[in-house]
């Protein structure tokens, strides 16, 4: 499913003296058939960014059965990103998690890539946001960077969780926009996917009331 981001962007004069460019577009995680009026919002306010012409930008949203708190316990671990994403073999990060920190990360084989720099940008414990930006690494995503969103919600009567992922990165040469997007879209999608076994199963049984309707 696709949705449009939030309104066109501007490309730059030397691209045609500021023409409109077509609305950024965000795709969800699960297969549901229409995004709610609330998940639109929250892309809108909390995933801007300012693409060039030489970059794409693209988002994926994951619902989540198991509350706020639990999740978002995960996400902020950015000293452990292992916690849930699959392809994450080894971290390594010095001091204590706070903005500016930066993390060494090992990637599993089977990716164009074996190591990754990576730069805490924001870590907003009341919004629930993180924001990280790639600096370094021998992949081929250079100007990598993304914000992730964690917003609770009801699913079938109990507490839940969206997790909203958005990113923007250079095209590589002979790489269109689309096949970089789809690219990076796929990766999300995989780790949004783990996130959710992983809180999902840290939710006990029946330990979570449910909610009066």
């Amino acid at each position: 499913m696709v949705v449009e981001m939030d309104g066109g962007v501007r490309v730059g004069a030397a691209a045609g003296g500021g023409v409109e460019a077509p609305a950024r577009r965000w795709r969800l995680a699960d297969e549901r058939c229409e995004p709610r009026a609330l998940e639109t919002d929250y892309v809108r306010r909390f995933h801007r960014h300012e693409p060039r012409d030489h970059q794409c930008t693209s988002a994926v949203a994951k619902h989540i059965k198991a509350p706020v708190h639990l999740v978002w316990s995960l996400v902020r671990r950015f000293d452990q990103p292992q916690l849930f994403k699959p392809f994450v073999s080894r971290c390594e990060m010095k001091g204590n998690i706070e903005i500016g920190s930066v993390r060494e990360v090992n990637v599993k084989s089977g990716l164009p890539a074996t190591r990754s720099t990576e730069r805490l940008e924001l870590l907003d414990d009341n919004e629930h946001i993180l924001s990280v930006r790639f600096v370094g690494g021998d992949h081929r995503l250079q100007n990598y960077s993304s914000i992730l969103t964690v917003h609770p919600e009801v699913i079938d009567g109990r507490p839940g969780t969206l997790v909203i992922e958005s990113f923007v990165v250079d095209v590589p040469e002979g790489n269109t926009k689309d096949e970089t997007c789809y690219f990076v879209e796929a990766l999300l999608k995989c780790n949004l996917k783990s996130l959710a076994e992983v809180s999902e199963r840290l939710v006990v049984k029946d330990q979570t009331e449910p909610l009066d309707r």
